[in-house]
């Protein structure tokens, strides 16, 4: 069935909006599946834990450690994703009476993931079993450490690794050996369906009935789920759309104290989108892992209410202060990055670059130049950096073999984003690697300045109205990209700079009707100066239309991703 026969169904049966229906049948969501796409849930979508390997073996020895009342520690990743991860547990933990030593690596002084010396401390603390969160998948000596120490140790992460590490339970989608097909979950996804596997246990070993516990509805951590699914940038198909469409649900509630703080100082209200998950929350979760402190994120996630406020501001401040070092890197990246002329990829770097902001410069340098960013802060000798990619580019395979092959000192990652480490002596080899690496990746290259366009539309359709009915197809994000609408013919009524860097518009359609516009951090592209020097003039517009509200009123803005002269 074609496109059009497909809209012309979804319409006729299930009583869609032409908008809908085409945007449905463009992305191949057959009449059969559109009910549970546009209205997902974990009854229909939740896998079976027991289908990642190694799954029963870490919820048994879980168990009995509940059961004996050991002291468990959870050791996690400083970012959204592995502070989520990290409160999930010590949510549930501390909800049945156990709560858990949460360790969060300092990223300045002890780096990513577990290592010998936090073992040494855990275990000083009476710890016998050791979760790690969003980390540990590549462990090594910190795992041999653990054993001679006769601590247990059960990885639940979801980084791609080409060999098992040597723990009790390795429960990872991306590791070898597992069948699950669930590659697509961020680490909060996986200690969620640890969680399920595990209340179901604890209620079956009658853990509860013995202590007179109710059984713990999990249902409300989904608030938590949702943020590091959209955080992680991991792709909204299948259960994910669930965790985000039934999380903003949770959230919009604002129950857990630390996320209703966070919402007051960012001045943010319900009800929550996607938007505010990626752009409002999670940055100002991760900046206490960039540039404060690292605990901060899962601090405030697990925060009582009289606590939690005090958190918000801390990671408030930190946000600001991380936004100010942002900046005046990015200058400075740019400025590099644009002498490299024609290159596949980006690799930049300097001395005293903060480590904590190369992750958001490559990502900004990506989506400028639309070619893969390497970024690394030296202090030392020693370069930490961060990578970020382009669809059919997968940086952090790269990243891998050439830690395979010592080239680097350290790195991992997924295929649109790695972090690694590096000497300065490295930096040469290492770039080398990467010309051989990228070598047969201009279709990639190509296809990252493409812009698929889903609709036409005009100025008087461009409606909150049908803002409304394009949300009604999300959540989006990775793996289902959010609409871009074209614009044809429009006059460019008003132009001018906003904010520092941004453009802001208002486009009038031929039957005078006027739609507000913004490019943003265009200044400085071509983009940025096309759309000033069309003053008065005519153009064609592509962009996401989303709602904007201002004093009380509720408007359409597109969000501009390109524009041409409209000529002939």
């Amino acid at each position: 069935m074609g496109d059009e026969a497909l809209a012309t169904s979804l319409m006729r049966e299930l009583n869609l909006s032409p908008v809908l229906a085409r945007l449905l049948a463009s992305r191949g969501v057959s009449l059969a599946d559109a009910p549970d796409y546009l209205g997902p849930t974990l009854r229909k979508f939740l896998p079976d834990p027991f289908s990642l390997q190694d799954m029963d073996i870490a919820v048994t020895r879980a168990a009995a450690a509940l059961a004996a009342g050991e002291r468990i520690a959870v050791l996690g990743d400083y970012d959204v994703d592995g502070s989520v991860s990290a409160a999930l547990l010590g949510d549930f933990l501390g909800g049945i009476g156990a709560s858990p030593r949460i360790y969060i690596p300092d990223r300045m002084s002890e780096g990513y993931g577990p290592s010998v010396a936090a073992m040494q401390a855990l275990k000083a603390e009476g710890a016998s079993l050791v979760i790690t969160v969003d980390c540990g998948a590549a462990g090594g000596a910190p795992f041999a450490a653990a054993r001679e120490l006769q601590m247990d140790v059960a990885v639940l992460d979801h980084h791609r690794v080409e060999m098992r590490p040597d723990a009790l339970a390795h429960v990872n989608p991306n590791g070898p050996g597992d069948t699950s097909g669930l590659g697509h979950l961020c680490a909060a996804g996986v200690v969620f369906l640890f969680l399920v596997a595990l209340n179901r246990r604890l209620d079956e070993n009658g853990f509860y009935a013995t202590r007179n516990l109710e059984k713990p509805d999990l249902r409300r951590l989904l608030d938590m789920v949702g943020l590091a699914t959209v955080c992680d940038v991991v792709p909204l198909t299948g259960v994910n759309r669930a965790f985000v469409r039934q999380g903003l649900s949770v959230l919009s509630r604002l129950e857990r104290p630390g996320l209703a703080a966070l919402a007051a100082v960012a001045k943010a209200s319900p009800p929550f989108t996607p938007y505010h998950l990626g752009f409002v929350f999670g940055p100002r979760i991760n900046a206490g892992g960039r540039v404060g402190r690292s605990t901060l994120g899962a601090d405030l996630l697990t925060a009582q209410a009289d606590a939690a406020p005090g958190f918000a501001g801390q990671l408030d401040m930190h946000n600001r202060e991380r936004r100010e070092i942002e900046k005046l890197i990015l200058e400075e990246a740019i400025a590099m990055a644009a002498i490299q002329g024609n290159a596949p990829f980006l690799l930049v770097s300097n001395d005293g670059w903060h480590p904590g902001v190369v992750g958001i410069v490559a990502g900004r340098l990506k989506e400028r130049f639309a070619r893969p960013a390497f970024v690394a802060g030296f202090e030392g000798g020693m370069g930490r950096g961060s990578a970020r990619s382009v669809p059919g580019l997968d940086i952090g395979r790269m990243v891998r073999a050439a830690r395979e092959q010592g080239l680097i000192e350290a790195g991992g990652g997924h295929a649109m984003a790695a972090g690694f480490t590096l000497a300065a002596q490295q930096l040469d080899g290492f770039r080398k690697f990467l010309e051989s690496a990228f070598t047969g990746a201009d279709a990639a290259l190509d296809a990252a300045h493409e812009l698929a366009l889903d609709a036409v539309s005009s100025p008087a359709a461009a409606t909150p109205a049908l803002v409304e009915e394009i949300s009604a197809a999300g959540p989006y994000g990775a793996g289902n990209a959010e609409p871009v609408l074209a614009f044809a013919d429009v006059k460019v009524a008003y132009a001018d700079v906003v904010g520092g860097d941004h453009v802001k518009l208002r486009l009038q359609g031929g039957d005078g009707t006027m739609m507000d516009a913004i490019a943003f951090r265009a200044m400085g592209t071509k983009l940025g100066e096309g759309l000033l020097a069309s003053r008065g003039k005519a153009i064609h517009v592509a962009g996401r239309l989303k709602a904007d509200e201002w004093n009380g009123r509720i408007r359409a803005q597109l969000q501009v991703e390109d524009a041409a002269p409209a000529t002939g």
